[in-house]
């Protein structure tokens, strides 16, 4: 099988996270992929929904804690088969995430040369479209190169929060090697890297043949691969299963193979992307009202207000003589702060935790 008309097309939304920039709605009860923050569906049946006409729902699958399987199945419904659950013992990183996936979709009667493309379940993705052709075209040269691509997006600003990807030489048309991953620069360096035109953000989606995907676990992460086996012989047992993966190193996908393995090319997405990473990144994604960002509340008030980002479900929202802030509501909770001081919600759920009466709230 070295096409994609022969591989099947498989895609494995990763969905274990916490999402804790998006406290106070996004918590361990609900975590911010289940949240329906720009649509009437949540992030995750958004994402699914991506892979229609491209990948059958017998061939999606999710990766989740146990934890999470209400959640899951809820946001789901349809979009993936009977056997579309993948649950991790525990939350250890992408790497080990990606490796149990792989031997679940091998238990389940994959192919070792069918294409998964791997992908994060709490992205903003508006042109299904271009997301599709895009990742027809990465799946192409998955299974004609026995590659590993990568979907690189082209930066529009000096961002500092994500990781990049420097290409290397034009493989082929919008084909390129990758010459080096960089850690999350600093606010100079990122204007470098957009200056240069060599660099793409990465967004954390990969496309690749099972048996590549395997074959590089084997090569650079020797470690978690020896733990592939037993993964696959104890996908039924839960006390065996936890024993094993709890042996593999708790390392990223990213670390453990991509930024070692010479079998990585990178494609330029052809898609808008937004990877909701805080609250201020609603105002990228949603339509503005009177110069603010304002979702889900019953109705509003504004006066001499702007580049405010408010989410108040089923609240009135009055807003006299603010800018630039942040204002997020519900039963328990109200959070109020600056949109530029956005990261630091993550320092109030720290806090949080130390406060045992509380962790209702988190």
């Amino acid at each position: 099988m070295e096409n994609t008309k022969e591989s099947n097309l498989f895609c494995l939304v990763m969905a274990g996270g916490k999402g804790t920039r998006f406290w106070p709605e996004s918590t361990s009860a609900k975590p911010k992929q289940y949240l329906s923050l720009t649509s009437e569906k949540s992030l995750l049946s958004e994402t699914l929904t991506r892979f229609e006409k491209l990948v059958p729902a017998d061939r999606r699958y999710i990766v989740t804690v146990k934890e999470q399987e209400a959640l899951a199945k809820e946001n789901s419904v349809d979009q993936v088969g009977d056997k579309g659950l993948i649950f991790e013992p525990a939350g250890r990183n992408t790497a080990p995430c990606i490796l149990l996936s792989l031997a679940a979709l091998i238990e389940n009667g994959a192919d070792e040369n069918d294409i998964v493309m791997v992908v994060p379940s709490d992205h903003v993705i508006i042109n299904h479209e271009k997301f599709r052709q895009t990742m027809s075209d990465a799946s192409m040269v998955a299974a004609t190169e026995d590659k590993i691509v990568i979907v690189g997006i082209t930066p529009h600003c000096p961002h500092t929060g994500y990781g990049y990807i420097q290409k290397g030489s034009e493989a082929k048309k919008d084909v390129f090697d990758v010459a080096e991953f960089k850690e999350k620069p600093n606010l100079e360096t990122a204007k470098e890297y957009l200056a240069s035109g060599d660099y793409f953000w990465n967004a954390g989606m990969f496309v690749g043949k099972i048996k590549v995907f395997l074959e590089e676990f084997a090569e650079y992460a020797p470690e978690a691969f020896k733990q592939y086996n037993g993964l696959r012989s104890a996908l039924n047992n839960d006390d065996e299963l936890a024993a094993i993966y709890n042996q593999i190193p708790e390392d990223s996908i990213d670390y453990a193979i991509m930024e070692k393995s010479k079998r990585v090319s990178v494609v330029p997405a052809l898609f808008d992307w937004n990877d909701l990473g805080s609250w201020d990144a609603l105002e990228e994604v949603i339509e503005k009202k009177e110069n603010n960002t304002i979702t889900e509340c019953r109705d509003y008030y504004v006066d001499n207000a702007n580049g405010n980002i408010v989410f108040a479900p089923n609240k009135y929202v009055s807003l006299i003589n603010v800018n630039d802030l942040i204002v997020v509501s519900n039963d328990k909770t109200v959070l109020v702060l600056p949109k530029k001081d956005s990261q630091k919600v993550k320092e109030i759920v720290n806090s949080l935790k130390s406060k045992e009466s509380f962790n209702d709230l988190i």
